[in-house]
């Protein structure tokens, strides 16, 4: 693991790579009492010629580095700290998998480690990373999922925290998450507001693909407005659709209303998750309002679990991360 301690009167200290440890806190910590934590998640590649790559790495940086703030936990350099992650890697490199489709999965964390029931900023902290080898989200092909949509709960508001990646936003989605899982839906698709609102789908950031009213094939997801986390693989996504240029592609407010009417009209062509985890999960139906509506996936071949927009996304970002595909995002670690 790679720790590094900062406190409000030195600054931080020297980053120290050690052997994978327990951290020993007072009970009284910070963290513990008021959520002072933040966290990221990325992965390290191994490609053909065993380079090891990581995947727009700087983008974790900066998200990193904006969860923080909204705590006010301590300012860092994300450079620096990319430095230093890539030391690591390198160091244990023999952890990196080396077959396609497997990585090693990073995660960074920031807590506030002072010893104090009162609430304020916090005048220590602790930055570590952890990593851990994973195999394939899907292990043999794609599999579609159905969603809950969800009424009864609020992921976030505006003003809120919505855009930060910071454990009080996961813990309470939890409940309603087991909720759906025993009705039988493998996610929640969150929505906000009077009109039914599409923010994300469970932890992963929301696409709709379909024929907008005017005609026109239209790839929207909901714009980063405080109440979406700013997804890597979203940004690349759109990035992609834009470069290809064969569908107007927008960041947009989109409501159940307008989905259900698209399908209705039979409009609606895709629909699919976003994430580290999983890149793409690809979506086959949402629970809304006491309704079933069917997602389209593949009208050429019913067997699909992926629709081929979802597919094209998917493999050209497993191409790029494994350096099958030349491009700037993927950063040999050297």
């Amino acid at each position: 693991m790679l720790a590094i301690e900062w406190n409000a009167n030195q600054g931080w200290s020297d980053p120290i790579i050690k052997p994978y440890e327990k951290i020993s806190l007072e009970p009284s910590a910070m963290v513990f009492h008021y959520s002072f934590e933040c966290f990221e998640g990325l992965k390290a590649y191994k490609d053909k010629d065993s380079n090891i790559r990581l995947f727009r790495p700087e983008l974790n940086m900066k998200r990193f580095k904006k969860s923080a703030a909204r705590l006010s936990l301590p300012h860092f350099n994300g450079d620096e700290l990319l430095e230093c992650l890539k030391k690591f890697i390198r160091l244990d490199e023999h952890w990196v998998p080396a077959e396609k489709g497997y990585s090693l999965y990073i995660r960074p964390s920031l807590i506030g480690t002072q010893e104090s029931l009162g609430v304020g900023a916090t005048s220590r902290a602790l930055l570590f990373i952890i990593c851990s080898p994973v195999g394939p989200y899907y292990k043999t092909g794609f599999k579609a999922v159905r969603l809950l949509a969800t009424t009864d709960y609020v992921r976030a508001w505006p003003g809120g925290t919505g855009d930060a990646k910071i454990g009080g936003n996961y813990a309470p989605c939890v409940k309603p998450q087991i909720e759906a899982a025993e009705r039988g839906f493998q996610q929640n698709l969150w929505l906000f507001g009077a009109d039914d609102e599409i923010t994300e789908v469970g932890t992963m950031n929301c696409f709709v693909l379909l024929k907008n009213e005017q005609g026109e094939t239209e790839l929207v997801t909901p714009p980063l407005d405080g109440t979406i986390l700013a997804g890597v693989t979203r940004d690349s996504i759109l990035s992609l659709a834009r470069s290809w240029n064969e569908f107007k592609v927008s960041e947009r407010k989109i409501t159940m209303l307008e989905v259900v009417k698209a399908q209705e009209e039979g409009r609606l062509l895709e629909m699919f998750g976003t994430g580290t985890a999983c890149i793409v999960s690809p979506i086959k139906g949402v629970h809304y309002r006491g309704r079933d509506l069917d997602i389209p996936l593949d009208p050429k071949n019913p067997s699909n679990n992926a629709g081929p927009t979802a597919k094209r996304f998917m493999d050209a970002l497993v191409g790029i991360q494994y350096g099958e595909i030349p491009h700037e995002w993927s950063v040999i670690v050297p």
